[in-house]
Parts: structure tokens; C-alpha cells; sequence
């Protein structure tokens, strides 16, 4: 199957905006890179390498419909811009390896590092989720998921059922059950991420702990732990149905905040959680607590 990809370059400043539309926009997967020739020294812990001129390289896939949306996203990028994007027709699996080449061996917190396959990095405590390019949706180097992942590393897990609402490549979930967790419960809306899920699972030997379910046929059990790295919008409508999935004195995270939101994302969580301090990375937040404990005399 081809699929269409739309490239242009920005600067590092305006890298998350312009990625986090495409996302919304449909993109199947965004990858960066350098846009000139500027060296980039070796990150630190869980950072993103970023260059001052970046380029975007996002994938969609190429039909009719989808062609037209490329076409528009094209008139609208020439003019914010001031040049045309780049437009390729591109054969099924050619993208994976260029997008390879930018993939490298990432650490989140102490322990915590996510690689492409055959990729493991020269650490004796190293807990590896091992990933590599697929049609979704998420390998820690965006700055909401790495949030969650650091959040991970350093949370315990042990014998604890986590939920991983919109879970997109399963990433958050097989972390987790990496870093000890007996259960996982991955959902999504959309079948690819759980077909991406399922298959990210079978590869990191955790399938067997994992159930993956669309929303509406997600099992009435409440967990100890509840991700949700998804829009703040989103995370805003769905404060009641997260927290009646959260055990009294369950964390929740909440990620996909963009540090303006972060007020009104709290607002609607206070009452029913204890919340920790915001932890910000970039322009994005991720937002915490534990649910307060409610006595039988309210």
C-alpha cells in the first residue's frame, strides 16, 4: 500500500504546534530531523535532540479523501510558511527506514529506555520497551508521552492493574508492565493502535498480561492505575468516567496538556484527587494525583 508524505521545515520553537496539528490533521506517524547540517550532541536522560531548524515529516495514508486533505494542509502550510511543502507518493515500508535512521536507544528517568528492536543499550538495569516504526502512534519522543514515561520509571508498580486510556501504540501499558505491573488494560478508538498495541505487546514478551479493548467494550473494573495521554479537551469531557475507573487512593496521570490548559484540566479533577505538582517538559504538562479517599458519611 503507498502512502503520501508532507515534509517541511520549521523552527525548533514552533516544532511541537505544527506537529501536534498533524496529529489532530491524521497523520499516521511525524518524524523530525535536521533541516541543515548542524551537529547535535549525545541528549541527556529522556531528552529530545532538537536542531534550530527542524524538518517535519509527517504520513498519511493515500486515498482520494485523504489526497485532498494533504492537498488543503499543503495551501495552508504555503502560506504560513512562505514556501510549499514538500509532496511524496512513497511504496509501503520505505518510509520505516528512513524513519530508523532518527529512532535511537532513548532513557526515560533512571531505568527506563525504549529502543528500535536489536537496539538495546550497554545498561545492566536498563527496563527496555522495544519499538519500531509501525503505523501509530507514540515511541516516547514526544514530550506528553515522555512525561508519562518518566512518570513510570519512578512510580511503583509492583502487583498493580494500570489503564492506559487512548493508548495508541501501547507504549505507556508495555512500559508498565515492564516496570513490574501485573495487568495492563490498553483502549483505544481506533483499530489500528489496537492492532499496534497488540502486535508492540507479542514483541516485548507481555501480551499474556495485557487485555486491549475499542471504549465501549471495556470491562466495569476499576484500577490502581489510570494514564491518559490524549487532548486536554478530551481529558476535560472524560473527568467522570476516568476517575469511576481509578481505586480509592489510585493515581491517575493525565498528559496532552499544553501549559495554558493546564488550569482548566486541573479544575476538572480537583474534586476527586489529591493533585501533585505539575510537571512540565517543553510547552506540555502532565498533571497527577491520587483519588481522595471518601468516607461512608461523605
Amino acid at each position: 500500500m503507498p502512502w503520501l508524505q508532507l515534509s517541511f521545515n520549521v523552527p525548533r520553537a514552533q516544532t511541537e504546534a505544527f506537529s501536534l496539528n498533524l496529529e489532530i490533521a491524521g497523520a499516521l506517524s511525524i518524524t523530525l530531523g535536521d533541516a541543515g547540517e548542524e551537529p547535535q550532541l549525545e541528549p541527556g536522560p529522556g531528552e529530545t535532540p532538537l536542531w534550530s531548524e527542524v524538518t517535519l515529516t509527517a504520513l498519511f495514508e493515500s486515498d482520494p479523501e485523504t489526497q485532498t486533505l494533504v492537498e488543503r494542509l499543503a495551501r495552508h502550510l504555503t502560506v504560513q510558511l512562505g514556501t510549499p511543502p514538500r509532496i511524496e507518493r512513497i511504496e509501503d515500508r520505505v518510509w520505516e527506514r528512513v524513519w530508523l535512521d532518527t529512532f535511537k536507544p532513548t532513557r526515560f528517568g533512571r531505568r527506563l529506555w525504549v529502543c528500535p528492536h536489536g537496539q538495546a543499550p550497554n545498561d545492566p538495569r536498563a527496563v527496555v520497551v522495544a519499538l519500531d516504526p509501525g503505523l501509530a502512534f507514540g515511541t516516547g519522543h514526544h514530550a506528553t508521552t515522555a512525561l508519562c514515561l518518566e512518570w513510570l520509571d519512578g512510580a511503583s508498580l509492583a502487583d498493580k492493574t494500570v489503564l492506559d486510556f487512548g493508548c495508541g501504540s501501547g507504549i505507556l501499558a508495555i512500559a508498565a508492565l515492564k516496570l513490574g505491573a501485573a495487568r495492563a488494560i490498553a483502549v483505544d478508538h481506533d483499530p489500528q493502535a489496537l492492532e499496534a498495541t497488540r502486535d508492540n505487546a507479542l514483541a516485548n514478551g507481555v501480551a499474556d498480561r495485557l487485555d486491549i479493548h475499542a471504549p465501549e467494550h471495556l470491562p466495569d473494573h476499576a484500577a490502581d492505575c489510570v494514564l491518559a495521554n490524549i487532548l486536554a479537551a478530551t481529558l476535560i469531557a472524560l473527568a467522570p468516567r476516568l476517575i469511576e475507573r481509578l481505586r480509592p487512593q489510585g493515581e491517575l496521570v493525565l498528559s496532552g496538556v499544553l501549559a495554558e490548559q493546564a488550569d482548566s484540566v486541573r479544575a476538572a479533577y480537583t474534586d476527586s484527587l489529591d493533585l501533585d505538582p505539575t510537571r512540565i517538559r517543553e510547552d506540555w504538562v502532565l498533571i497527577s494525583g491520587s483519588r481522595k479517599h471518601r468516607h461512608p458519611d461523605g
